[in-house]
């Protein structure tokens, strides 16, 4: 039987996904942060102002779990917490200048990374994969459409 390598879809984004946040992390090690912290601090330099309901649903942890990850992020320099003007009891996220910082580093690492993952794939090649993986993110979610920067920044350069 002939296969065009449907089967193994579900493996190979796994594996890929997989094997990009082992050289991210190994490349980020030096930022001094956990992969779980600098995971929330993206998603917090990203969305200024998320509660932290959403970050452990964007996260997908538990929300005990996020409260303490933004304890010690806060103890650590790289967050702060605020109440919402329209609900005191609602502890929204902002990034302090250390975690803009920060980002701005990880950005670039997760760039090298992209760009040692995709050698020897072509321009046009780049963007069939971008645009295939943005609507299996479309069909498969909730009706929110994927938010990486990454996406909008290729659909603009096939435009």
């Amino acid at each position: 039987m002939v296969s065009d390598g449907l089967d193994r879809l579900g493996f190979l984004i796994h594996d890929v996904q997989r094997l990009m946040r082992k050289r991210f992390e190994t490349r980020a090690s030096g930022l001094g942060l956990s992969s779980a912290q600098w995971r929330l601090m993206v998603r917090v330099a990203k969305e200024a102002g998320i509660t932290q309901a959403r970050l452990a649903e964007l996260l997908e942890i538990e929300p005990i779990s996020v409260s303490r990850l933004v304890d010690r992020m806060e103890e650590g320099g790289w967050i702060e917490r605020r109440a919402d003007a329209a609900d005191r009891r609602v502890r929204m996220i902002f990034p302090t200048a250390k975690a803009s910082a920060a980002y701005a580093e990880v950005k670039s690492l997760a760039g090298e990374v992209y760009e040692e993952s995709l050698v020897g794939v072509s321009p046009e090649d780049r963007r069939v994969l971008i645009r295939a993986l943005d609507a299996m993110a479309r069909n498969l979610g909730d009706g929110d459409p994927p938010s990486d920067e990454k996406i909008k920044n290729t659909e603009g350069a096939a435009a």
